[in-house]
């Protein structure tokens, strides 16, 4: 179990289990459960989200990067190649868009001085990116709401500009693109591949990249200082990462102000932190692709072709996936509450007596055994390859807690800096 707080006051709690079926719970009882299957010898993953009620379905594939593995999203059902074209292309001439029907809504007037809508759309990929940033602000506006915190404006935020809006939209073109490759694969039968559909292409086409956040991220800039990012925040990653790298190094575009990152601070984003972000954006194109398609011709949209208006093809790998997890609420409520008792167990755990020793015991079934000895400035790697791997980990942004069977350990910046 790993238990993370972050600096906005969120928790979000994971558990990923042997045979890589994953729970995932977060505040307002939000979160998914993931269970893997096979498809043509390549590992993928059906994901049952749950939000405020509502449930809805999405798959993933799974590829090696770095040492590690990563989730990259795929698509559900895929679109006639013409209706990717007209996507992706320009329109025949700009439009002006009235069917938003985003004034009065309490998100808007949130984010309105933050967000501005385009005032034309010479493409399909400006209408996506108005429609990403309006869904990542709404579901920032829900998270609020459930923590019950005002969203209000703050006098040191960056709102979005022109510049960034632009970038946006190129790096929305280029996910049209993708996908309008991987359709193509789709129809003739092949297999997609994860890596390519994922950051590790991204990170290796030497062409700068921006990324819209899809939920709350706890950074660390190159001051060694914490700050956030909140879902509709961006970043660019402007180099490829060295060869022997962990993490991306990426520039803050937009900023909402107090305990965010400030504008033009430079962080380290982990890769996977990187590749849910584009799994944020590929999954909101998709569900505005599909949005665009039913509004089309309507509000001042063009209608796109008649070839273009063919109905979606089920994707190969989504055929064959496992049905829905019909308990994936009451999962996430109880993984919920087993945080909640596991972090009251650590709270509540005594602390050594007086004048004791920083170190394990030794185990009763084994005395003959050498003592494990745990020390201030060992790293996480020298303790779990002395302890294992803890009962559960909490996760306190620059402060990790992992909790063994007879003890609990506490890191600061990567080494321990207490026991009990």
């Amino acid at each position: 179990m790993d238990i993370h707080h972050g600096l906005d006051g969120s928790r979000r709690v994971s558990v990923e289990r042997a045979d890589h079926s994953r729970i995932v719970a977060e505040r307002g009882g939000r979160g998914y459960v993931q269970h893997p299957y096979m498809y043509h010898g390549h590992e993928y993953g059906a994901r049952r989200y749950y939000d405020h009620g509502r449930y809805y379905n999405a798959y993933y594939g799974r590829y090696g990067y770095r040492g590690g593995y990563l989730d990259v999203y795929a698509p559900g059902v895929y679109y006639a190649p013409a209706f990717y074209g007209w996507a992706y292309n320009p329109w025949a001439a700009p439009v002006v868009y009235a069917g938003w029907g985003w004034a009065g809504t309490p998100w808007y007037g949130a984010y309105g001085a933050w967000f501005t809508p385009f005032a034309v759309y010479p493409s399909a990929s400006y209408w996506l990116t108005d429609y990403l940033i309006a869904a990542s602000l709404q579901a920032a506006y829900a998270a609020q709401v459930d923590a019950q915190v005002a969203a209000a404006a703050n006098p040191d935020a960056a709102p979005l500009t022109p510049e960034v809006k632009k970038m946006i939209a190129d790096e929305v073109q280029r996910q049209v693109a993708l996908e309008n490759s991987e359709a193509t694969q789709n129809a003739q039968g092949q297999d997609i591949d994860s890596g390519s559909s994922g950051i590790a292409r991204m990170l290796s086409d030497n062409q700068a990249h921006v990324f819209v956040a899809g939920s709350d991220l706890d950074l660390v800039a190159d001051s060694g200082q914490e700050c956030s990012m909140s879902q509709g925040d961006v970043l660019e990653v402007a180099t490829s990462p060295a060869a022997d790298a962990t993490a991306a190094t990426a520039v803050v575009l937009t900023s909402k102000g107090g305990k965010e990152c400030a504008k033009s601070t430079n962080v380290t984003v982990a890769f996977t932190d990187l590749q849910d972000m584009q799994n944020h954006m590929r999954e909101t194109i998709d569900k505005g692709m599909g949005e665009m398609k039913d509004k089309a011709g309507k509000g001042g949209l063009p209608a796109p072709p008649p070839s273009a208006q063919a109905a979606p093809v089920q994707s190969a790998y989504a055929a064959v996936a496992p049905p829905p997890d019909p308990n994936a609420a009451a999962e996430i409520k109880d993984q919920d509450t087993q945080a909640g008792q596991a972090e009251q167990e650590v709270a509540g755990s005594a602390a050594p007596d007086a004048g004791s020793p920083i170190g394990a015991t030794t185990s009763a079934a084994a005395p003959a055994a050498a003592p494990v000895s745990i020390a201030v400035g060992q790293t996480v790697d020298q303790v779990t390859a002395a302890l294992g791997m803890p009962k559960s980990k909490i996760d306190l942004g620059a402060k990790q807690i992992y909790v063994y069977q007879d003890m609990k350990i506490t890191f600061k910046g990567g080494k321990v800096s207490d026991v009990q």
